[in-house]
């Protein structure tokens, strides 16, 4: 019974969740997601014309869009697998972050990683949207911490 409420829960957040979404640029897309399985809304280049990354350049594509993420979450922007794994071109700072208060217009930092030259087309689908629940508890300095088996070992620490 705990289970059945629990997704009836689940289920009226989802539909009273609503990702408000303006264009600020005429071109602009607005993001789909591609299959009903997809976690991300697919963010395009709002670009006037094909921009060329050279192996290891770096470009801030516009998407002509800017949004209002639900209070409690926060936009992520990752890479698309496409661009990452088959052409080197990746989310320049690992993951972009959307705060829920911001409003302007959304940008994409990509670099190319690969050895190749690669060519994002106006339109392109360039980067993928993620919403995903943020937690804030209270900061407290405290004297010490839980123990753990782990400890403080670091990177490596618990083998390869």
């Amino acid at each position: 019974m705990w289970k059945i409420q629990t997704v009836k829960r689940v289920n009226r957040m989802e539909n009273s969740m609503i990702l408000r979404m303006k264009k600020v640029r005429k071109q602009a897309q607005l993001p789909q997601r591609q299959t009903e399985g997809s976690a991300g809304y697919d963010l395009c280049a709002c670009v006037e014309e094909p921009v060329t990354l050279l192996p290891g350049e770096a470009f801030i594509f516009p998407t002509g869009l800017a949004a209002e993420i639900p209070h409690g979450c926060a936009g992520m922007i990752f890479t698309r697998s496409g661009l990452g794994v088959k052409h080197g071109v990746a989310v320049r700072n690992g993951v972009g972050v959307i705060d829920s208060d911001y409003r302007g217009e959304i940008h994409v930092g990509l670099q190319n990683f690969s050895q190749e030259p690669y060519t994002i087309q106006p339109g392109e689908r360039i980067a993928q949207l993620i919403l995903m629940p943020v937690y804030l508890p209270p900061v407290v300095e405290v004297e010490e911490l839980s123990q753990t088996q782990r400890g403080s070992g670091g990177f490596g620490s618990t083998g390869k």
